[in-house]
């Protein structure tokens, strides 16, 4: 093989050039921007990764919801609603969730947890709205901070 830009070790950029190792790659295939709607109403747009936990990525870009149980499936304090359009472009819910979204406050026909949602491309454009308030804190107006 010839000793050229674009034979070094699969590193050439589509110029042929070696790019600066101070360049960021980033695989825009693999992002999925999404809105969070807070309680009041505030929309913020970010931008995750495939395979984003939709608790970790809020607790990553300051978003209020609380996730008590560190995404183990044990409480409903990540509870969000889901725009109708994306419920069948998720995985179905498990039993053991459905079984703790019956006892989560404002129940509605489509409440997920958000510990149990994982971004893909068919997400993309996805809006969840956080609810009122949920079970554990946010009711007495306390704001834990993410584990």
């Amino acid at each position: 093989m010839p000793c050229t830009p674009q034979y070094r070790g699969g590193m050439a950029s589509s110029n042929g050039r070696i790019p600066s190792p101070r360049m960021k790659y980033t695989n825009y295939k693999s992002r999925v921007n999404i809105t969070y709607v807070d309680k009041d109403g505030k929309r913020t747009k970010i931008q995750g990764k495939v395979g984003d936990n939709v608790l970790y990525l809020a607790h990553r870009h300051g978003i209020e919801m609380e996730g008590a149980c560190e995404a183990s499936l044990a409480c409903t304090t990540c509870h969000v609603y889901v725009q109708h359009d994306y419920l069948q472009k998720l995985k179905e819910a498990e039993e053991q969730e459905d079984d703790l979204l019956d006892m989560a406050p404002f129940l509605r026909e489509n409440s997920r947890l958000g510990c149990q949602i994982l971004l893909d491309k068919s997400m993309e454009g996805m809006e969840l709205e956080l609810p009122k308030a949920t079970r554990n804190f946010y009711v007495d107006g306390h704001k834990p901070k993410p584990h």
